[in-house]
């Protein structure tokens, strides 16, 4: 006598297999997202590599392979940024299989707010911490010390202070996470915001290209408004636990 097909709750855990099998699908997906996107803004790349150089003025390549490959790594980021829909709708779509009704909310509410906080941080240095920045560093060489930049090295400082950037605006849902999770208080977070505007200003002396003070302000008051949202997100979450 045949055994019955059983029959599985959409809520039931899902077999390891079939777990590994969602994942390869949506990193497929996502991977032809990305090169799909990638190479249909191919042709706009030296409009971007035109952009990126207006603070300097000129960039150089000092190997036949360097400006290649930039451009396709220039091809690669904005493939990327142009399929992050897809690309987050196949992570939610793997991680929601194995949440409860109300995680589902929080990790969507979450995942939401990381990605508008990171491209605001990103936007923000690209369009006003950059280019003050990048003057600033010019501007201390002399008749003698000429700037000659590569492109891979400037590109290279380009994404890695806009990835910074974006990080540090990740600040609202890392005190959130650490307030959601116990380990830290509004009430501590109101106690020593003298200690937190001086961390926040030694971030800023980091992060920022140039020693300046007006870069640092710059970056240092989105951040003192950021920690005060903080602070309210935090009271809220020990308000509803």
């Amino acid at each position: 006598m045949e055994k019955p097909p059983t029959i599985r709750h959409p809520d039931d855990p899902l077999p390891l297999l079939e777990h590994l099998g969602e994942l390869r699908k949506g990193l497929v997906y996502s991977a032809i997202a990305i090169f799909a996107c990638g190479s249909a803004v191919y042709s706009k790349v030296n409009i971007v590599i035109e952009n990126i150089a207006a603070p300097v003025g000129k960039l150089y390549f000092i190997s036949p392979f360097e400006a290649f490959w930039c451009q396709i790594k220039i091809a690669f980021f904005l493939g990327l940024l142009l399929s992050l829909p897809v690309v987050l709708f196949q992570v939610w779509s793997f991680v929601q299989k194995g949440l409860l009704p109300r995680e589902k909310r929080y990790v969507l509410l979450v995942t939401i707010v990381s990605f508008l906080l990171f491209a605001a941080g990103a936007f923000f240095c690209y369009f006003l911490i950059l280019p003050v920045g990048v003057k600033f560093l010019l501007a201390t060489g002399s008749d003698v010390v000429i700037p000659m930049l590569s492109i891979s090295r400037y590109l290279s400082f380009v994404i890695g202070l806009v990835f910074s950037f974006g990080m540090v605006f990740e600040l609202p849902v890392v005190i959130g996470f650490l307030v959601k999770a116990g380990m830290l208080k509004a009430r501590t977070l109101i106690k020593q915001w003298r200690f937190a505007v001086v961390v926040i200003f030694i971030a800023a002396a980091v992060f920022t290209p140039g020693p300046d003070v007006f870069s640092q302000a710059l970056m240092a008051g989105p951040l003192l408004i950021l920690y005060a949202i903080s602070v309210v997100i935090a009271k809220i979450i020990e308000r509803r636990r």
